[in-house]
């Protein structure tokens, strides 16, 4: 971060590319507080991994998880109550319907993919399957293909790392893995069907029944900025903010799947606490207050 002779801000930032980063990333919202420098960084998950090894930026996205482990091990980043993605995380899970049929009560001892045990994607569902389909993870054979971005943490005893070069799907395809939770791109294959059934009304059921959408990524910040330079913080947010109601969103009538400020997060910030904790992500749940500070507590 800088000061120029006009006192504005030089903050490096770095976001994925979606509807509601459109408008900011094209200079479209203006500020005469901040100048953001953005870099670009595809896919985005790796800029998290940036973030929590050397605090690339002053201020970027980064997965709800991948978060929580950075406040287990104390990295100095805080949490800014913006989403940047959210999505109902139901129809992830694939199967071989060549193979039998795989649902969420036959998924006891059998072998399942994750990219990484720490992806955020696969602790939601996992937390899904759990709370809500009374599956005991452990009984899983979970099966992962790297490493979590915080290097601190290790995959728990019993997880198994496929070999270098394989491929999630073509590994479900051929009957090495029962079945395999994706990220934002599902593989097109129409064998591949989704474990939990009718997806789309799970989805609309847990909504019912949590009152939230689960986030995938969200914002963080630099601790050395967030107390030195609290304006500068909430500018930003400003700006993201502005840069989602531009994109349109949330559409008239539909669920807001990026919601912004403090107590519009907590209700999914409660539940990944609490499955992280299940899983061995955490060492101990965190209350949604202490994933912030006193500046991003506050917007």
């Amino acid at each position: 971060m800088s000061m120029t002779a006009e006192k504005i801000d030089t903050i490096d930032a770095c976001f994925g590319t979606y509807p509601n980063t459109q408008a900011l990333k094209s200079g479209q919202i203006k500020s005469d507080r901040v100048a953001l420098r953005l870099t670009e960084v595809n896919p985005v998950y790796k800029a998290f991994t940036m973030m929590v090894r050397e605090q690339k930026f002053d201020i970027s996205e980064m997965a709800l998880v991948t978060y929580l482990q950075s406040k287990a091990f104390d990295k100095p980043i805080v949490l800014v109550p913006a989403t940047m993605v959210g999505r109902f995380q139901h129809g992830t899970m694939l199967y071989n319907s060549e193979r039998g049929t795989v649902t969420p009560h036959t998924l006891e001892g059998r072998r399942i993919g994750v990219r990484s045990f720490a992806q955020t994607t696969g602790c939601w569902l996992r937390g899904i399957l759990w709370k809500d389909y009374g599956l005991d993870n452990s009984k899983v054979k979970w099966v992962t293909f790297e490493d979590a971005h915080v290097p601190e943490f290790k995959d728990p005893p019993g997880v198994e790392r496929a070999a270098a070069g394989k491929d999630m799907t073509r590994m479900v395809l051929d009957g090495e893995l029962d079945a395999a939770i994706f990220g934002t791109v599902l593989p097109a294959d129409p064998r591949l069907k989704s474990v939990i059934p009718d997806p789309d009304a799970a989805a609309r059921d847990w909504y019912k029944k949590y009152g939230t959408v689960p986030l995938n990524h969200m914002v963080v910040v630099k601790t050395s900025l967030s107390k030195g330079d609290p304006g500068a913080v909430r500018e930003v947010f400003r700006m993201l903010q502005e840069s989602k109601k531009a994109a349109g969103l949330p559409k008239p009538g539909a669920i807001d799947a990026l919601p912004f400020g403090f107590a519009a997060v907590k209700p999914a910030l409660d539940l990944m606490s609490s499955y992280a904790l299940e899983m061995k992500i955490i060492p101990r749940r965190y209350s949604v207050e202490e994933l912030f500070d006193d500046t991003t507590r506050g917007l």
